[in-house]
């Protein structure tokens, strides 16, 4: 039995190509990224990220906002933090959520009030061995985090003011999820290398996990316990520094996974969005052949096929993807324009 979550089904044209554009970002310090982008309706999204990064050393948190006009920065002096934000959910303007990591690798919670973001206090803060890494929200304004506890919990539940660690898989997986789904049935999904699985409200169901050895999971779109679909990237074993990463585009049936045909190899899967009925709809990407525009994937009811961004004169690199709900076929990518923390690396966004 799902959560009960599933939202009004919303008409989108998912068969046509998508005309994407290069959207103004607000000006800010140099070495930036947007690492996730989530959309409650046209006139309402959030970006986080970075900025002021060197090579490996941290720079500062960032955030913007989009008011149905333009992009704005958030101010986020008064968080006292150094590090970077990786993961933002929203379903209105009093209910968002986004995840950061500090330098010494301590997660930050941050609440969405309307007008800023505030650090809001979760079961396990600051304790040794917990951690938060992806974020989704209900359209009842529950929140649902990935994560890990020193006890091998995965998943935390926000229920008003009620905060829940669920019971960990029955695996006991040593995993960590690298983040969580919502479906319209309402179940809940963790993904990530070694685990997916699947949260009914009362019970877990395990499924077989992508066991890659240098691989990152960016996505997950499950259209049903059988159907499927896993994105990301996979350095592979071994080979030498600098190499690019191999695309990771997977099918599952509840048993296997199955590699598929994509239009390019080598580069990266960043998040996957379904359309309104559930069913698989765009794909991020970042093509390493051909950087200088985005390289998106689109479901043709057969098949990923090619779908390009504006050509730029920098690299393109998107790092996450968002539908907007309420709008036939709107979405948001979010990114940046170089392939390494370098003092080139600028903001981009693409809708």
């Amino acid at each position: 039995m799902g959560l009960g979550l599933a939202p009004a089904a919303i008409a989108r044209d998912t068969g046509a190509p998508h005309a994407w554009q290069a959207v103004p970002t607000p000006a800010g310090t140099a070495a930036a990224q947007l690492r996730d982008v989530a959309a409650a309706r046209d006139g309402l999204a959030w970006a986080v990220g970075e900025e002021g990064r060197g090579g490996s050393t941290l720079g500062s948190p960032l955030a913007l906002v989009w008011d149905g006009t333009a992009w704005a920065r958030t101010g986020l002096g008064h968080l006292g933090f150094r590090g970077y934000l990786h993961s933002v959910a929203g379903t209105c303007a009093g209910s968002a959520w986004a995840i950061g990591t500090d330098t010494a690798g301590v997660t930050h919670l941050l609440a969405w009030d309307g007008g800023t973001w505030r650090e809001s206090d979760f079961p396990g803060r600051g304790q040794s061995g917990t951690s938060l890494t992806g974020v989704a929200v209900d359209p009842g304004g529950g929140a649902w985090f990935s994560g890990r506890t020193s006890d091998g919990q995965v998943l935390l539940h926000r229920d008003g003011g009620t905060w829940t660690w669920l019971p960990a898989p029955p695996s006991a997986t040593a995993a960590t999820p690298s983040g969580v789904q919502l479906t319209q049935a309402g179940d809940v999904w963790l993904y990530g290398v070694g685990i997916v699985a699947r949260w009914d409200g009362s019970a877990w169901s395990e499924l077989p996990a992508y066991q890659g050895i240098r691989a990152s999971i960016t996505g997950l779109l499950p259209v049903a316990d059988d159907d499927l679909w896993l994105v990301g990237y996979d350095y592979g074993v071994g080979g030498p520094v600098g190499k690019p990463p191999g695309v990771l585009l997977l099918h599952g049936d509840g048993s296997t996974w199955e590699s598929v045909t994509k239009p390019f190899g080598v580069g990266m899967l960043n998040g996957i969005v379904a359309d309104a009925q559930g069913q698989p709809d765009r794909i991020a990407g970042w093509d390493f052949w051909d950087q200088t525009r985005a390289h998106y994937l689109r479901w043709d009811g057969t098949a990923w096929v090619s779908e390009r961004g504006p050509v730029a004169t920098t690299p393109v690199v998107m790092n996450a993807l968002a539908s907007v709900p309420g709008s036939a076929g709107g979405y948001w990518a979010v990114g940046t324009t170089s392939t390494s923390a370098s003092s080139a690396a600028q903001l981009r966004i693409e809708r």
